[in-house]
């Protein structure tokens, strides 16, 4: 398995793709968007360069890193003499339905298929293909090149080849892939983010500002960073997303997103991506400065 495609140039997708180039794969990186495609090359090339001043890697390591990738805007041709295919698409469950439709139509019969969802079933996924046993999650964590966690998720059809082999590849990118089954949110997100909403519901009812529950959370439970800036770089409507297919999955109220949060992603305070959330971002992506809103 040395030829993979990935579905996606955004943050994940380029992530993705960017850590299999430098483990030695060739990447066939596929964007409907040939600007997303190059947003995603200077991305992948800025982090090389960050490694290389950092002597992780040398300046020879970049330059290979990057001539494993190749770029595409039609799937059909990205996808050709590919052995493993992931996805790293928008969280939207028609639009991956759509993606696995067409990939299940134009990969070989022996193509895996992944995907790399954090909250949606794997299971509804392959329903979409003729080859359910071989289609599986592949949940990385941002960024990529940095996390060592890979959820693994087998659908209710995934066959034991194809998890033992996604496993096995996960490894080889100097990954720690970890098995679990395919509920809403599966591991990560099912704990994470009712945390995230708890912070946002603690501050929706005046309990705490945003630096003083962050605050809290970093030094008191050693977090690297709080829910909040967390949910900030994580992006507010990713969260939203993820809280829905839960609360719709579950039918449990603990997991309804709190009306901040849904105020917020309407009015187009997503976070980092934004300029702004809880947090200011306009000078700096530190979260140095608190959202005027929050800050009276």
């Amino acid at each position: 398995m040395k030829n993979i495609a990935v579905i996606g140039a955004g943050t994940m997708g380029n992530g993705i793709a960017h850590t299999f180039a430098q483990s030695g794969f060739k990447v066939q990186l596929i964007d409907i968007s040939e600007a997303s495609l190059k947003r995603g090359l200077d991305t992948i090339s800025r982090n090389l360069d960050r490694m290389v001043a950092k002597e992780k890697i040398s300046e020879a390591d970049k330059t290979e890193t990057l001539n494993n990738i190749t770029t595409f805007t039609n799937i059909e041709e990205g996808v050709k003499n590919t052995s493993l295919v992931v996805e790293a698409a928008t969280e939207n469950v028609d639009l991956k339905l759509k993606i696995f439709k067409q990939l299940d139509e134009a990969c070989a019969e022996d193509t895996i298929l992944a995907t790399n969802t954090s909250s949606i079933s794997i299971t509804q996924i392959a329903a979409a293909t003729s080859r359910p046993d071989k289609v599986i999650g592949m949940h990385f964590m941002n960024p990529v090149p940095i996390m060592k966690l890979v959820e693994i998720i087998r659908g209710y059809n995934t066959s034991d080849e194809v998890t033992n082999t996604i496993m096995e590849l996960s490894k080889t990118l100097g990954k720690v892939p970890t098995e679990v089954n395919d509920y809403p949110g599966f591991v990560a997100n099912r704990i994470l983010m009712p945390m995230i909403n708890e912070s946002i519901e603690t501050l929706y009812n005046g309990v705490a500002g945003v630096k003083e529950i962050d605050t809290v959370m970093k030094l008191g439970m050693a977090h690297p960073m709080g829910p909040l800036q967390l949910a900030d770089f994580i992006g507010l409507d990713v969260c939203l997303s993820i809280l829905n297919v839960m609360y719709d999955g579950f039918k449990n109220p603990k997991y309804a997103p709190c009306p901040l949060l849904v105020n917020m992603v309407q009015a187009g305070k997503l976070g980092v991506k934004s300029g702004e959330g809880f947090y200011d971002y306009s000078e700096s992506r530190k979260a140095e400065k608190v959202a005027s809103q929050f800050s009276k």
